[in-house]
């Protein structure tokens, strides 16, 4: 391969390094597919979990709200009025908090 190859056999040694190259390249474009679908379904699979973890943990707040709420503890039009505070201290009325908790 390389200057040799093409001192000793001319164009067809320069041809044939043109082959090995293309097939290296091949070579490594098969491997990023893979590895690049292997990171998707990584991520797939995260995300997945994440969402089954957020919907638990939406269940879990609204029981337990109504629980508060249903016991006499929590007003709910207070509670609602809290969380709308709540959600502008980070700058944003946007439904999300990105501040700390306590």
């Amino acid at each position: 391969m390389g200057w040799g190859r093409m001192l000793l056999l001319g164009n067809l040694g320069q041809q044939l390094d043109i082959e090995d190259q293309r097939r290296e390249i091949q070579q490594l474009r098969s491997r990023v597919r893979s590895e690049s679908r292997q990171s998707t379904q990584d991520i797939e699979v995260r995300l997945d979990i994440l969402e089954r973890q957020s919907d638990e943990m939406k269940l879990y707040l609204a029981a337990l709200v109504r629980y508060l709420a249903a016991k006499g503890q929590i007003d709910l039009k207070e509670f609602a009025k809290l969380v709308d505070e709540v959600d502008a201290e980070d700058g944003t009325a946007d439904g999300r908090y990105q501040g700390d908790v306590v």
